[in-house]
């Protein structure tokens, strides 16, 4: 059931589309889930009970139940309108993957009845032959299993019924995103749990991960994408000379959004809050045309499902409105890139947000306990965080001045950076008050100023009761980081809960403990700013990794402290770890590569035609004036050509050299292929663009071939 705070979000969303009473907030919202409400109201008692323990204590479901589940979920999508069912689930690839089979089942007499099965319901065969799978399966070894997941509510989009499910291989390898992310919660919840109960919360079950995932994203107008051949093959542009204004006024972050605009956030919304997803909150972002979406927090795994679901929609909703929503990380150069915040919690199965620090923190000794737990998993496993957002688009955006530095760091703020530091030395702690904030008019009324302010350079964040983990990607699924997030912590809670459990005077050794984890680990937690070069030049002091790019930071998941941890807490075992650096490595390469395809083929079959015309036409310009006027200097027409032939030739060299260096890559070892994609591919990318670049300067608009940034922009009206 919802809890009446989150009903009354629900409320307060559903009266800015005018509707009135919560009868019909609760009729259209998860209208099209197969909730709590649904299951309460279509399933036997004892079902239901099942069911409720599955969800919310990790139960394993019987056939038997599962049956009377899969008939009654059959029954409900059918009568709203779905045919057909698909077992739904988050491969290797970045994106969802789903098969889909009708309910019909042939009878002896020549007709069909709907049928479902709680063993259709319950597992699914698919071939796992042709998704990512780093070697753990062949060609020939095609068979892989989807597994239905209970505590993600299945749903029904267009006219099938989607099931939630995790993908593994026939030896029971995971293959996909949700099967580590399922394994990292029982782990976090397992250790959690025995600190817990060392405090005298015995009545505490289970402890869950609660997420709630900022989505940041572009719409640009349809008509210009389909004239970008680098946005229809990579998701970014590849050439493209800054336009007289991008994002200089900060005239658009927070400003009044577009009719079209808003009219495509309205329809999102609907099939959102349709599919039982708590969109919230949505706002212009910094660069022009950029945009962000927020949810309400919920459980990770279903965090997980419903940001791949709101990715989804955001690109068909966008195809609706003749728009198109781009999620690369970095888009267009010279503006900000897209992010993905990662807002991460703990609660018990009570409700209990352990990273709620209460009034007076400093006395809080469970809430401070859990903070150093987070502290310590954050420095002793920063290369792990920094691999959990690797990816070729990342790399344009982190430590460019508008994402956090690829040195992974903690922000405390000013009151709990005090507090550890007066715990460390032994001194008393003078707790301040909320101040009430003056602004100097009197008809605001005075509202109390937060202990800390936000610092939105820091990598990770402590925001009030919760991380936000600001370093993903806008494509990145969320489950990659929260899976780290989750088995670091479950390790310093596992150690925690080992000393403390055969400790004589637990008080005594629980202020010891807190004491050394301050002092041991006090090195990643920055305040500052991590935009400032010194920070880099601290961070290399403090012996922080700073792992620029992904070929840099992927080795280090087979560190033996990496492989120690995943393979402990049964996250990940040692070749489930090979193979995903094998798939990162070598999904790196392949879009690096895609791009510098795109690239020549773009500058061979467009600029460098259209540039040479542009010269023949400015040259016969010249001669045209000279006709008619005997001694004219035609200095523009002279020096236009003279650039932009110098420009053209090297446009020309570069293609080739680019084009030769394509057919010299390594493919003897993934490291060193994509070592030599970022050290040379992507310099030859460079020089290229800097030389596109200038000459579309030079050139007239009608001469150029591509809409530039300057229309795509600014395309919505």
């Amino acid at each position: 059931m919802l809890t009446k705070t989150l009903e009354n979000d629900i409320i307060s969303i559903y009266k800015c589309m005018g509707v009135k009473s919560m009868n019909n907030v609760t009729k259209m919202f998860g209208s099209k889930v197969f909730n709590n409400f649904v299951m309460e109201e279509r399933l036997p008692r004892d079902v239901y009970k099942a069911m409720q323990k599955a969800i919310n204590d990790g139960k394993r479901l019987d056939l038997s139940v599962a049956n009377v589940v899969a008939n009654s979920m059959k029954d409900w999508a059918i009568e709203n309108g779905a045919t057909h069912f698909t077992h739904w689930f988050q491969p290797m690839t970045g994106i969802t993957a789903e098969k889909h089979d009708s309910f019909i089942t042939p009878t002896r007499d020549g007709n069909v009845i709907m049928e479902f099965s709680g063993k259709e319901l319950v597992q699914g065969e698919s071939d796992a032959s042709s998704f990512p799978s780093g070697g753990l399966r062949a060609t020939f070894e095609a068979r892989g299993y989807t597994a239905w997941d209970p505590t993600s509510y299945a749903f029904i989009k267009e006219n099938t019924l989607y099931i939630p499910t995790a993908f593994c291989s026939y030896g029971g390898e995971a293959l996909d995103e949700k099967t580590p992310l399922l394994r990292s919660m029982e782990a976090i919840s397992r250790q959690a749990v025995r600190i817990l109960h060392l405090f005298g919360n015995e009545d505490v079950k289970t402890v869950k991960t609660t997420v709630g995932p900022e989505q940041e994203y572009f719409l640009i107008d349809k008509n210009i994408y389909d004239k970008r051949p680098d946005l229809l093959f990579t998701g970014r542009t590849l050439f493209g000379a800054k336009a007289p204004k991008g994002q200089e006024l900060e005239d658009h972050y927070f400003g009044t959004i577009k009719t079209r605009v808003a009219e495509f956030m309205k329809e999102v919304d609907e099939e959102l809050w349709k599919l039982g997803v708590l969109s919230k909150t949505e706002h212009n972002e910094a660069a022009p045309a950029q945009h962000e979406l927020a949810p309400i927090f919920t459980t990770t795994n279903i965090a997980a499902d419903h940001n791949q679901l709101a990715m989804e929609i955001l690109q068909k909703v966008a195809q609706r409105h003749d728009l198109v929503c781009l999620l690369h990380e970095k888009p267009f150069a010279g503006v900000n890139g897209s992010g993905k915040h990662n807002n991460w919690s703990l609660s018990t199965s009570s409700g209990k947000n352990l990273l709620d620090p209460g009034e007076t923190p400093y006395e809080n000794a469970q809430f401070l306990l859990f903070l150093c737990a987070v502290i310590k998993a954050v420095d002793e496993y920063q290369e792990l965080l920094r691999i959990s957002v690797a990816s070729a688009g990342n790399d344009h955006r982190l430590g460019a001045n508008e994402a956090p530095p690829a040195i992974v760091s903690i922000f405390l703020g000013e009151e709990l950076s005090e507090i550890l530091s007066a715990i460390e030395k032994d001194a008393e702690y003078d707790s301040k008050e909320k101040v009430q904030m003056k602004i100097g008019v009197h008809v605001i009324p005075r509202f109390p100023k937060d202990t800390t302010d936000r610092n939105r350079t820091s990598p990770f964040a402590f925001t009030g009761n919760k991380f936000e983990f600001r370093m993903l990607g806008s494509t990145a699924s969320i489950a990659e980081a929260n899976v780290v997030i989750n088995t670091a912590v479950a390790e310093s809670l596992r150690q925690y809960a080992d000393e403390l459990e055969g400790a004589q005077d637990f008080e005594n050794a629980l202020n010891k403990l807190i004491k050394r984890t301050i002092k041991d680990h006090k090195r990643i937690i920055f305040n500052g700013n991590g935009y400032d070069d010194l920070w880099v030049k601290e961070a290399e002091r403090r012996g922080l990794a700073n792992l620029r790019t992904t070929p840099e930071s992927l080795p280090h998941l087979l560190d033996e402290k990496s492989i120690k941890l995943f393979s402990e807490h049964k996250v990940y075992s040692e070749i489930e770890l090979r193979s995903r650096l094998d798939i990162m490595t070598e999904n790196y390469c392949k879009i690096v590569n895609i791009e510098a395809l795109t690239m020549i083929d773009m500058a061979e079959k467009d600029i460098m035609p259209a540039v040479s015309k542009f010269i023949g036409q400015t040259a016969q310009n010249a001669s045209s004036i000279k006709n008619f006027i005997k001694d004219a200097d035609c200095i523009y027409e002279n020096e236009t050509v003279k650039k932009a032939s110098s420009l053209l030739s090297s446009v020309y060299e570069t293609v080739n050299t680019l084009k030769k260096d394509l057919e010299n890559v390594p493919s003897e070892d993934k490291s060193k292929e994509a070592f030599y994609y970022k050290d040379v591919i992507i310099d030859d990318m460079k020089k290229l663009r800097e030389s596109v670049d200038e000459l579309e300067l030079i050139c007239d608009r009608k001469s150029w071939p591509y809409p530039g940034y300057g229309e795509i922009l600014f395309s919505v009206k």
